[in-house]
């Protein structure tokens, strides 16, 4: 114990504060536990390497140790001096906070209350202006307006008071802000001041340091030469001595060895005697055993002759069952072919039934077709129907919304003469057909690849051109604007393919695009048929490309042809008819393109390939027999078709009876070795994200099970709202009051007619009267009417 206190006394420390000290002592006391294990195990004396260890540490380390301690403790303090500074700023910046936190506090409840006060006041002003309503004289108007503006313009004074107050307040954080730059320019200069000071001193105190160890270091460098004198002086004196007594020690082995090996001698002759006679008994024991052995030979000779006689007679046995066994097989034999007739009859018979469900199943599947299009032709018929239907009766609706519109702009502007505004919420009036939602829309967006497929590759390939079905480009239906018609822009766009130049893209495709189908699927399609491989090879291919609407193999076989016409119009200037039509033919015959896993294709690789398939016959797919009757009529329809295109020039040129490729209507293919390229840029250019198109109200054939009328209820309902609650009121008193209006109008017109009538009566009166007096009896009479007439006007 008192020895590792003196070793921790003398060097770092384990308990020391300084982290840097701890491990230095950790180190220092593993290295001497490791050391005191070597010396214990080479049987040195742990106690020597105590004394050693003291003796090393005396000087040198003590005065590293002592010159760390001081120069430690010489940062530690110069850093405490120069972090005083920034603990001072942050103390300060830490208490300005806290007070910046308490006057933003005050400030946003001054916010608060002024709002809730300005509130309550623009309330009260506001409830005023509702008085102004009932009061009809100009000076109580005027005078309500003085005490509204008095009202407003106190409001205003303690909203600018509050303008003024935070307005001082930033300016004396301004000045806060200025002060607080000049006492941190202060702190700074005075840290550098402090830093620079510490630098000084811990140069000079590191230089004082260095000496004093480099002191320390001679010192006990002359000390360690001394001592390693005198031990290399004692270590050659005790050598000389060692090898003496190593001579002596020799001589006296010598001694010992010599009558140890005269022992030997004498011992080993004993032993060869008894060895000896050891072995003559031994011999005569084994004569003995070999009498032995001679008799039981002997004996197994006549037990194997008599099992030999048994065994003879079981092989009779055996050779009796085996004729019997033969026998049993040939009967077998006969049962076995008895029935393989039975089953090649079987076969026979259910090959036959397969062929006829084959034919039902091929019958079956036309039926189908015919019905399928039998079913979009009555879907299309009645989508139609529900279009115009619908186009009608929403045109209908409009009429009468508008008219309401109308009618409501005439009662506003003439009966009630006030101004009259469009409403807002009017989609349903610029919407023409039936309404489609999002999911819908993009469900009947466009027919699957795969079904387009299936009816391409169903195509036979016997087809004449003038019986080929056009297709459009665009087979998603007619397109319409707002007026129903279709844009004219989009109209150029369309191009018509048929369906046999479709099925040639495709099986062009399908044959040189082998790279994007994996090994483990054309292992699996090996079994099938060759239309339904190359349906399973297309529909993987389509999945690697993207292709997944009919739109999309449109606009593939579309890029095909196009691809096909850039192509050729660079390198066909160079080249003759005569050349053109040398090349035709292997346009459509070419073995797959080498292509590596990101689409590059290996010039080499396809050259020798290419040259390779020229030389070669074409072969059927691993694991398949050759199809030779479909190579034949393969090779019978391309002559066919390309006895279509060519034709023969009518006069003789340089060379006897050439024939000049002429181009026909049908479309060229791109050639084979390009595939892989158009199928790249393909891909690069119809994987940008496309421009947003115009939004218009399609018009596409679904069936009515598969329209989505979820939204229809909806959309016939919202006609209503184009007059709104406080409208309809508005006509409802309009109408109350035009039906007061009304009687009244209906009362005076009765009043006008029972007026006219009694005009009419006073007027056949007067005319009456007119006659009476006119009347020639009257001057016959002694006392004529017009004379008491006279007499009782006076009165």
């Amino acid at each position: 114990m008192n020895g590792h206190d003196e070793e921790e006394d003398s060097g770092p420390s384990v308990d020391s504060t300084d982290p840097e000290e701890r491990i230095a002592a950790r180190r220092i006391r593993i290295s001497k536990r490791v050391e005191m294990a070597r010396r214990e195990a080479l049987g040195e004396d742990p106690s020597s390497l105590k004394k050693e260890d003291k003796e090393e540490q005396s000087k040198s380390k003590r005065q590293i140790e002592d010159s760390r301690q001081r120069l430690t403790k010489l940062e530690s303090d110069g850093s405490e001096l120069v972090t005083n500074v920034r603990v001072a700023a942050d103390a300060r910046e830490a208490h300005r906070r806290t007070e910046e936190e308490e006057i933003q506090r005050q400030r946003n409840e001054k916010l608060e209350a002024e709002a809730k006060a300005g509130m309550e006041r623009f309330d009260e002003i506001t409830k005023k202006w509702e008085q102004a309503n009932s009061r009809d004289l100009p000076m109580e108007l005027h005078d309500l307006l003085k005490q509204q503006k008095s009202l407003s313009e106190a409001m205003i004074d303690e909203k600018n008071k509050l303008i003024n107050d935070f307005q001082m307040e930033l300016k004396s954080k301004d000045d806060q802000y200025v002060k607080d730059l000049k006492k941190q320019a202060e702190d700074i200069d005075l840290m550098i001041d402090r830093m620079e000071e510490q630098v000084k001193n811990l140069t000079k105190a590191y230089r004082d340091e260095l000496t004093q160890i480099e002191k320390s270091f001679e010192t006990e460098r002359g000390e360690l030469l001394d001592n390693s004198r005198r031990k290399w002086e004692q270590a050659l004196t005790g050598r000389g001595e060692q090898e003496l007594e190593y001579m002596r020690q020799r001589e006296r082995r010598v001694e010992e060895y010599d009558k140890q090996l005269q022992h030997l001698r004498i011992q080993d002759a004993d032993e060869y005697n008894m060895v000896k006679i050891k072995l003559e008994t031994d011999v005569q024991v084994l004569e003995q055993q070999l009498q032995q052995m001679k008799a039981t030979y002997q004996l197994n000779q006549e037990k194997l002759e008599y099992n030999f006689q048994v065994l003879k007679k079981r092989d009779e046995e055996n050779t009796i069952t085996k004729s019997q066994q033969k026998r049993k097989i040939t009967r077998l034999q006969d049962v076995m072919n008895n029935l393989k007739v039975k089953l090649s009859k079987q076969e026979k018979q259910y090959r036959e039934e397969n062929q006829g469900l084959a034919d039902d199943y091929k019958r079956i599947t036309e039926q189908f077709k015919e019905l399928q299009k039998k079913s979009k032709h009555f879907q299309a018929t009645d989508t139609r129907k529900f279009h115009d239907i619908w186009c009608m009766n929403e045109e209908e609706v409009k009429e009468l919304a508008s008219r309401c519109l109308e009618q409501d702009r005439i009662i506003t502007q003439q009966q009630l003469g006030m101004s009259w505004k469009t409403p807002q919420d009017t989609w349903f009036m610029d919407n023409v057909g039936p309404i489609r939602s999002q999911k819908s829309q993009q469900e009947a967006k466009a027919t699957s690849a795969h079904d387009v497929l299936r009816e391409v590759m169903s195509t036979e390939t016997s087809v004449q051109g003038d019986e080929e079905t056009v297709v459009d480009s665009q087979p998603d239906g007619p397109q319409s604007g707002e007026d129903g018609r279709a844009p004219v822009e989009e109209e150029g766009e369309k191009t018509k393919i048929s369906v046999k130049t479709i099925k040639r893209v495709l099986e062009l495709l399908c044959d040189e695009s082998g790279f994007l189908v994996e090994s483990k699927l054309n292992t699996l399609l090996a079994p099938l048929e060759k239309d339904e491989r190359n349906l399973m090879k297309l529909d993987a291919i389509f999945g690697a490309l993207g292709v997944e609407t009919e739109e999309d193999v449109h606009k593939l076989a579309n890029f095909f042809i196009k691809y096909q016409t850039l192509a050729e119009a660079p390198a066909g200037e160079g080249q003759t008819a005569e050349e053109k039509a040398v090349d035709a033919p292997f346009t459509v015959d070419t073995e797959k393109q080498a292509v590596t896993d990101d689409g590059d294709t290996d010039a080499q690789a396809l050259s020798h390939h290419t040259a390779s398939q020229v030389a070669q016959p074409s072969t059927t797919e691993a694991g398949q027999a050759p199809e030779g009757a479909e190579d034949i009529e393969q090779d019978e329809f391309e002559e066919g078709e390309n006895a279509e295109i060519l034709e023969v020039t009518g006069g003789q040129e340089e060379t006897a009876g050439s024939i000049r490729s002429v181009r026909s209507d049908a479309p060229e293919l791109i050639h084979p070795n390009d595939v892989a390229k158009a199928l790249r840029e393909f891909v690069n250019q119809h994987s940008k994200p496309t421009k947003e198109k115009v939004k218009f109200q399609t018009f596409r054939i679904i069936s009515g099970e598969e329209r989505d009328d979820s939204e229809d209820a909806a959309y016939w309902a919202s006609f209503p709202s184009v007059l709104s609650e406080k409208q309809e009121k508005v006509w409802k008193a309009l109408l109350d009051g035009l039906e007061k209006y009304s009687d009244v109008l209906n009362q005076r017109a009765k009043l006008i007619t029972e007026t006219d009538s009694l005009r009419q009566q006073n007027a056949e009166l007067r005319m009456l009267l007119h006659q009476y007096i006119n009347s020639k009896v009257n001057q016959e009479l002694e006392i004529p009417p017009t004379k008491v007439l006279n007499l009782d006007v006076p009165q």
